[in-house]
């Protein structure tokens, strides 16, 4: 039967079939699958085993494979392949998406309880809520992962195959830092170069009704230093104005990382900046923002649209890189006076990096930098406290164009935005910096879906989007083999 039938079959069968799909992520959702509380590990593996079980309904052979080490051994990768068809082609996909979830806590500002998934109604008025299902887990990642189950369901129901070559690798720890990640992506590091693309929905749409692709995400460089001086603290009358006084030396340095224009200082830091082409930054201007609006929101005005000179409040989020103290700590910050000059102060500064930056080069140029400014009489101690490298896929990739054109399709001919995001997708970078894989970023969720907060949701209506698109980007990669 030609490609484009199945694909027709298909979407019938995920009509025909929603309620159904609404039920099975319900009952994912009841399942506590916390991460980063040991109390729940036996919960965190059944919620890897029912997302094993759907790949095993698809026509898959999943494997729960362990990770960690026999003293501190981690949750289970779900993780399946799938070899394509006969006479395949096409890409190699590979799907990420992880099954944990983050505590509920607090549990008293839930309107229901966090894992008793509630379908609430939709709300009246303009850009409010739309029908939803209220549970921890509901927009990250569970349901937005289940929409690419029931997309694998459908494909195998109506056309007996999934039509790519295509590998699935669930992760049970993103939301306890992946701390077992980088190894597993190491030891299956054959069987993960041969992934031409990886497919991540774990990311946001631009508004309600305005579908989108995040084609970027920045990576990040985050360190820690510390600076001494005098080895005791000192009493500020009698050694004020004769001594180095680290709080002080720690300020002036640190003020001395951005010039008038608001740039980095640091020797090379623009280096391997790439620039965002004359097309993005004419598609990104007229893509629907109100970022006055944005600043009300946070309680700031219009004047505090500020940043590197020569750049629109966008183009800083998502093509330039940035330099920002995270936290400074020194003397004494309790309550009343203490009048001391400390032997010691600290500050912690991350890094947000664009595309080609690499995050060891950025912190060896920093380290250099410390050096060359080192207040006299007073060293330097440096913590690095890690990173990952920002991913990019170039916007005529034949992967981006694929995932525009379902989007669209699933969408009934909404464009589908082409957007960045100004954080970091630790994974994203994981894979471009270890195994040069760009990411496709197919995300469904909205800016209202309070993730990580109490009463997390997920609207029916991009549950229904995200299965739609699933099923149409694995038409889309299966024509690309011709």
């Amino acid at each position: 039967m030609e490609l484009g039938m199945r694909l027709e079959r298909v979407r019938t069968n995920l009509n025909a079939e929603e309620q159904s799909a609404i039920d099975r992520l319900i009952e994912w959702l009841r399942i506590p699958s916390i991460s980063t509380d040991p109390a729940y590990r036996a919960e965190v593996r059944r919620a890897a085993e029912w997302a094993a079980d759907r790949l095993r309904d698809a026509g898959l052979a999943p494997e729960l494979r362990e990770t960690g080490t026999p003293g501190a051994p981690g949750h289970p990768i779900v993780w399946a392949h799938h070899p394509g068809p006969a006479g395949y082609s096409g890409p190699h996909v590979l799907f990420y998406g992880h099954y944990d979830v983050q505590p509920p806590d607090p549990l008293e500002l839930w309107e229901s309880p966090p894992f008793e998934p509630v379908i609430k109604p939709a709300e009246r008025g303009e850009d409010v809520p739309g029908e939803r299902v209220v549970a921890r887990g509901a927009v990250d990642d569970k349901g937005q992962v289940a929409s690419f189950l029931e997309a694998l369901r459908a494909w195998h129901a109506e056309a007996g195959e999934i039509p790519v070559r295509l590998t699935v690798l669930l992760e049970g720890e993103e939301e306890s830092g992946s701390v077992n990640l980088e190894r597993f992506v190491k030891e299956h590091d054959a069987h993960l170069r041969s992934c031409d693309v990886c497919v991540i929905s774990d990311t946001g749409m631009l508004a309600r009704g305005e579908p989108a692709i995040t084609y970027g995400v920045r990576g990040l460089a985050y360190t820690e230093v510390i600076l001494h001086g005098p080895n005791q603290d000192l009493h500020s009358g009698m050694w004020g104005g004769r001594c180095p006084n680290p709080i002080n030396e720690l300020s002036k340095v640190l003020a001395r990382l951005w010039d008038q224009d608001r740039r980095v200082t640091i020797p090379g830091f623009y280096d391997d900046v790439l620039e965002p082409t004359p097309e993005e930054r004419r598609a990104w201007a007229d893509l629907p923002l109100d970022y006055p609006a944005m600043l009300g929101k946070i309680g700031l005005t219009k004047e505090a649209d500020i940043g590197e000179k020569g750049w629109t409040a966008l183009e800083r989020e998502w093509a330039r890189p940035t330099c920002d103290i995270n936290g400074i700590v020194g003397g004494y910050t309790g309550k009343g006076a203490k009048t001391v000059i400390p032997t010691h102060a600290s500050a912690k500064i991350s890094f947000r990096l664009v595309a080609d930056q690499d995050p060891g080069k950025i912190v060896r140029a920093f380290r250099g930098w410390l050096d060359a400014n080192t207040p006299p009489g007073c060293r330097w101690e440096f913590i690095d406290h890690g990173g990952g490298f920002p991913g990019t896929v170039s916007t005529d990739s034949p992967y981006l164009a694929a995932a525009r054109g379902a989007l669209e399709a699933a969408a009934g001919g909404k464009q589908a935005h082409l957007i960045k995001s100004g954080g970091s997708i630790p994974v994203v970078g994981l894979l471009k910096g270890q195994l040069g894989l760009d990411t496709l970023l197919i995300g469904f969720g909205l800016d209202d879906d309070r993730v990580h907060s109490p009463n997390e949701k997920f609207e029916l209506d991009c549950f229904r989007l995200g299965m739609h698109t699933h099923a149409c980007l694995l038409s889309e990669f299966a024509e690309m083999g011709g």
